[in-house]
């Protein structure tokens, strides 16, 4: 495993966010939802492919709290430009289980 610095660290602008919408993204080559995530005021809300159809249904993600990398420059997936990462982790069947807070925190709120 390679080291990092707590500056590379701190350069990783991780927020949390509130899912407004989830909808399928028929276009994706890979199952997935197209999310849109609001991190609040600083940030607002931004768009996010997401493959997490194996464990999540787009009304069950509606309200959902997620762990985003917001600093990431835009990337065009399909037909929409995708301007954040949406965290999770694979579970022992290869499904993304989101990585969630587990208490409510203020949108926006940088991880630390």
């Amino acid at each position: 495993m390679d080291t990092i610095t707590w500056d590379d660290f701190a350069r990783v602008d991780l927020r949390v966010g509130r899912v407004v919408s989830a909808e399928r993204f028929s276009q994706a080559r890979k199952p997935a939802y197209i999310l849109r995530v609001d991190f609040g005021p600083e940030v607002g809300v931004k768009k996010s492919s997401a493959q997490i159809t194996a464990l999540y249904e787009p009304e069950n993600l509606v309200g959902k709290l997620v762990l985003a990398v917001v600093n990431f420059s835009p990337k065009q997936i399909g037909p929409i430009m995708s301007e954040c990462l949406v965290t999770g982790f694979y579970n022992d069947r290869g499904d993304i289980a989101l990585c969630v807070p587990d208490q409510d925190v203020p949108l926006g709120s940088r991880l630390l």
